[in-house]
């Protein structure tokens, strides 16, 4: 395992960290203190928005500039953003597009973060580096909630945000001492990047659009999931924070894991089939636990879950890798990120209303039920039709 493949697989954690650390008090203060939902919906939406709206363009970015470079000047400027937030976190007009700028930092950083894996892997295994990065993410969503949430029960939102602050600001120094360097062949020769071609690669070649697709529809439908999760374990289980809190610990710990354990055993020819296959393993963990009477019964069906999940996410990055033409590859990550967030938001909306309508044990049955049936039926179409793309069969020729 190459130095560079360390670093930058840490400074993936200490985001995903830093992150989660902060915005969770952030987003309980901004409730407390306008007690209005539509200013957290706001604010969740300022900060994700830009993922997915200006995912072409982020993508097209990397796909020009040398991205250690542009991950290092990212880090910092999204430091000076999250130090701002410091000064103005009880004023929610400021607040919004100091979100807004960090939330386009992420759409920048991500996709560039992961374009750069090859390049710091060296002779290593992609699929094995793409393992050890999802693991070190898994462990920042594990820590940064529940850090998170003590800082924030404890009155520190201040404080979340200072060590956020600093964490963007010891990425962008991460950055600066890495050796790997991803120069875009775009930018070498002066040719036009057009945000759009991530997109049209993406779904024009067949493998990568049924199952980058599926995998999308799929998050769609899970992603109620986060907001029956809570209702599940309060109202139907009737457990409190703790076993809230220790629910969604299983699913992270089951993703590193996935990720970490499990993923790099995956064949080169296997990983659309295997990624639809966690898809729907995915849903079933999350079924499973829908009709478990118990909370212990419950933390199985997560961890299962979990461990499908961070499979899953490795699986697609990894194909992503093989399939996307290097010059392509920021503008292919920027598009699937861009899509996956998107599926993330509607979801939200859409969670509220299928509690309310259902009760949370259905709505999380469905979360669980509608992405196993998108994995099977996607497994049914990538392989029951056997003609390919022109563009998988030139790099496979």
């Amino acid at each position: 395992m190459s130095r560079d493949l360390r670093l930058l697989a840490g400074a993936a954690g200490l985001s995903a960290l830093g992150d989660f650390m902060a915005v969770f008090p952030l987003i309980l203060h901004v409730q407390q203190s306008t007690g209005s939902a539509f200013a957290v919906s706001a604010l969740v939406f300022a900060l994700w928005g830009p993922v997915v709206l200006a995912a072409g363009v982020a993508g097209a970015i990397v796909d020009r500039f040398e991205n250690r470079g542009l991950l290092v000047v990212v880090s910092f400027a999204q430091a000076a953003v999250v130090a701002a937030m410091v000064f103005s976190a009880d004023a929610l007009w400021a607040l919004l597009p100091l979100m807004a700028l960090l939330g386009f930092g992420v759409a920048v950083s991500q996709p560039a973060e992961f374009a750069l894996v090859p390049a710091a892997a060296g002779e290593g295994d992609v699929g094995r580096a793409n393992g050890l990065m999802e693991t070190a993410r898994a462990v920042g969503f594990t820590a940064g909630p529940l850090v998170g949430g003590a800082l924030g029960a404890a009155g520190l939102l201040k404080l979340a945000l200072a060590l956020n602050a600093l964490s963007f600001a010891v990425v962008g120094v991460t950055g600066l001492v890495l050796r790997a360097r991803r120069r875009p062949e775009a930018a070498q020769h002066d040719e036009p990047v057009r945000a759009r071609d991530g997109f049209a690669f993406v779904l024009r070649e067949r493998d990568l659009a049924i199952t980058l697709g599926g995998a999308v529809a799929a998050l769609a439908v899970f992603s109620i999931s986060v907001t029956a999760e809570p209702f599940f374990v309060t109202e139907v289980l009737d457990g409190g924070p703790l076993a809230y809190g220790i629910l969604l610990t299983s699913w992270t710990l089951g993703m590193a894991a996935g990720s970490g354990a499990v993923a790099h055993r995956v064949p080169r020819a296997a990983l659309a089939v295997a990624a639809l296959g966690a898809v729907t393993l995915q849903g079933a963990g999350i079924a499973g636990a829908a009709i478990s009477p118990t909370l212990s019964l419950a933390l199985i069906g997560f961890v299962f879950g979990g461990v499908a999940h961070g499979v899953k996410n490795v699986l697609l990055r990894t194909l992503i890798h093989e399939r996307a033409p290097e010059a392509l590859r920021g503008r292919a990550f920027a598009a699937y990120n861009g899509a996956r967030n998107g599926a993330e938001l509607g979801a939200l909306a859409v969670g509220g209303i299928a509690v309310a309508a259902f009760g949370a044990r259905a709505a999380l049955l469905i979360a669980g039920v509608g992405p196993a049936l998108i994995g099977l039926f996607c497994l049914f179409l990538l392989t029951t039709t056997p003609e390919r793309s022109v563009i998988h069969a030139r790099v496979e020729g």
